[in-house]
């Protein structure tokens, strides 16, 4: 059986096919990327595969009977790049399909949960074999911007005293390549989040405990956030997506208990210690 990762040169990708290489045989395993050149240290097949290019799609998918679909990072018509890769997957006899979706995406109002919703609304309707993996907020959204809030003095949001529940990129990405590994999952969808919730309030004080140094977080008006997000450089739709998170947030929309990924992991999710001290190293 072949199985097919899409996003391969990106960060889950990458951390999902290295895991999945533990979990069988290399051989069987195809890395798809816009540039094969970049995903050649992966040591595994590596294929083209644009997903704003359905005519080459196909092709790219010959052989492939389980395909894991990273929603894509280009907020340009997302929903139509992911109805091309699912109409490749059927044309090219997939049988099986994973999606990285996000946590509540049937139910929640935020933004950035349309596209999931309408993305899994496509694959239930292709009739294909699936499996969903509703990711929550990842760690990194926050750890990966550290150096610019201790410049700045202040870790800044709009989401109040909201609890979050999230997991690093490594827990998510080897969940993704257990329930791809394993047709046992098929047919389910996993609401995922980490073990340990916490506030930006306490992500803060973290910080500022392991680097003796006082980060405090403000919190910030919707407006003036979004006016600040812009100007570092994000394009005006895609800060309203992180504004409307933290706004969001409030009513629990990425927050969960359920502990769902630390049973697929078979361990606990990395805690907020470990993802602070990680980012800072």
């Amino acid at each position: 059986m072949t199985i097919a990762i899409t996003g391969a040169s990106g960060k889950l990708g990458r951390l999902a096919i290295n895991h999945l290489k533990t979990l069988t045989d290399p051989a069987g395993i195809v890395a798809l990327a816009r540039d094969p050149a970049k995903i050649a240290d992966l040591s595994v097949s590596a294929r083209a595969f644009d997903y704003t290019r359905p005519d080459t799609m196909t092709a790219a998918l010959a052989g492939v009977r389980t395909l894991a679909l990273i929603s894509s990072s280009d907020f340009n018509d997302r929903v139509g790049q992911h109805r091309n890769v699912i109409e490749a997957a059927k044309a090219a006899g997939v049988t099986r399909i994973l999606y990285t979706s996000i946590l509540k995406a049937d139910r929640s109002p935020m933004l950035i949960a349309h596209d999931h919703r309408d993305t899994e609304a496509l694959i239930a309707a292709s009739g294909l074999n699936a499996t969903i993996m509703r990711n929550g907020w990842y760690t990194e959204n926050w750890t990966a911007t550290l150096d610019g809030a201790l410049e700045a003095g202040a870790l800044i949001g709009a989401a109040g005293d909201a609890r979050f529940s999230p997991a690093t990129r490594r827990d998510y990405a080897e969940a993704l390549a257990i329930a791809t590994a394993d047709a046992t999952h098929t047919g389910q969808t996993y609401e995922l989040g980490g073990n340990e919730g916490f506030t930006l309030a306490e992500l803060a004080a973290e910080v500022s405990r392991q680097t003796g140094r006082d980060l405090p977080y403000n919190n910030l008006p919707g407006d003036v956030y979004q006016g600040i997000l812009e100007g570092f450089g994000l394009p005006a739709g895609f800060a309203q997506v992180l504004v409307d998170v933290d706004l969001k947030a409030h009513e629990g929309w990425l927050e969960d208990d359920s502990k769902t990924l630390s049973r697929l992991l078979g361990r606990p999710t990395t805690g907020l210690k470990a993802a602070v001290a990680a980012a800072l190293q």
